[in-house]
């Protein structure tokens, strides 16, 4: 039996052990595997700087989405306004047609019943252009004054009721566009927010923490900033004073409690510039929510707008139209009340208090809140705008 087996390898191997060229590949294989799960998580997830970014230009873009809805919005009032009135003024003059046909039809049942043999206005209601008939056939050569006046009436609403129809079907379609408009500007927002939102649901606590320890680091050198303005504002401010106390002198008056008062951080503006602060102050703690103008809840141009409207000044209900609607000032020149602009798609705004502090609706799931005009970094401030 014996000489039926299979012969043994005559290469010596000890038990438990790979011979080397299989160990090794093994080894190798076994490194690989775990280099490869080790680096799939870094490789694969954003680092917390790039989620913040990210997150930042997510919110961004919505706030430009934001302008464009509420532009596309405020347009497409206007424009479902003005289709109103056509079709209104289509009806009115379809009824003043069908009156100048009743009384054509008139003239058409008296000539039938005494016997007329020119029954010429029963068959101008049957054609398809009453003027065509009469160049051609000369009718209005045969026709009473009475008639001529009816006739000519019937000419003049028609033609003026077919413009009208035309001029609503335009209408319509450019309502339509406004609508499409409208729609795509607010599916824009709706993605960009989910996608900020799905990417923030993925941080883990500790991520959450350090995220809100960068902001809080951001937060602090914003007022540092706005502090430094502070101060170099009050620097010109007493600069000036003196100066007009000094002209006031020379010029043997004595006074310069009017000059020091026109000197005042928003003097320029007066009691408006007041009173849209009073009224944006007193909407702290009330939430953002894009496209809204008040009075629960505001995005922000809808707060500035609201601001000024209660100071009795009507601005305009985006940022783009916003920022041309006063004077520009620099921000060293900024006084209580003005427009603080932002990006260079100028997509938000806020209301300067003094100090390097503004009032603004800041973002989705943020309030109306004070805080440095420097928030986003000084380089993120467009312009500074001053209204009435």
């Amino acid at each position: 039996m014996a000489s039926h087996r299979k012969s043994r390898s005559t290469g010596t191997r000890v038990a438990g052990i790979r011979p080397p060229a299989l160990a090794t590949a093994a080894l190798t294989s076994v490194a690989l595997l775990s280099q490869t799960a080790n680096a799939a998580p870094s490789d694969d997830r954003p680092s917390l700087e790039e989620v913040e970014k990210k997150v930042d230009d997510l919110y961004r873009q919505a706030g430009s989405a934001t302008e464009k809805y509420n532009a596309a919005k405020e347009k497409t009032s206007k424009q479902r306004k003005k289709v109103d009135t056509l079709l209104d003024d289509v009806a009115k003059r379809t009824q003043k047609l069908n009156d100048a046909r009743t009384e054509l039809g008139s003239f058409a049942s008296a000539q039938y019943r005494t016997g007329a043999s020119v029954p010429e206005t029963a068959t101008l209601l049957l054609a398809d252009s009453p003027q065509d008939y009469f160049d051609q056939n000369q009718l209005m050569n045969r026709l009473t004054g009475r008639q001529k006046t009816a006739v000519d009436d019937y000419v003049t609403q028609q033609s003026e009721t077919m413009k009208k129809r035309r001029e609503a079907a335009e209408g319509l379609d450019t309502l339509t566009d406004s609508q499409n408009d409208l729609k795509a500007a607010k599916s824009t927002v709706q993605k960009k927010l989910a996608t900020a939102r799905e990417l923030l649901s993925e941080l883990t606590a500790e991520e959450k923490a350090r995220l809100a320890a960068i902001e809080k680091k951001k937060q602090e050198e914003a007022a540092r900033k706005a502090a430094e303005l502070a101060k170099q504002q009050a620097a010109a401010e007493e600069a000036e004073r003196k100066r007009q106390e000094e002209a006031a002198q020379q010029q043997g008056s004595g006074s310069s409690s009017g000059s020091s008062e026109s000197s005042t951080p928003g003097s320029s503006t007066g009691t408006q510039a007041q009173k849209a602060l009073a009224f944006a102050q007193a909407q702290i703690g009330k939430p953002y929510v894009w496209g809204a103008t008040g009075p629960g809840s505001y995005d922000c141009s809808g707060l500035t707008q609201a601001a000024w409207k209660a100071a009795g000044v009507t601005l305009p209900r985006t940022t783009y139209d916003q920022v041309n609607a006063g004077t520009t000032v620099s921000v060293s020149q900024a006084q209580p009340g003005d427009l603080v602009f932002f990006y260079d798609d100028i997509s938000h705004v806020g209301l300067y208090v003094g100090d390097g502090k503004m009032v603004h609706a800041p973002k989705p799931g943020a309030y109306v809140r004070e805080e440095s005009i420097f928030y986003d970094g000084e380089s993120s401030i467009y312009s500074v705008v001053r209204p009435a």
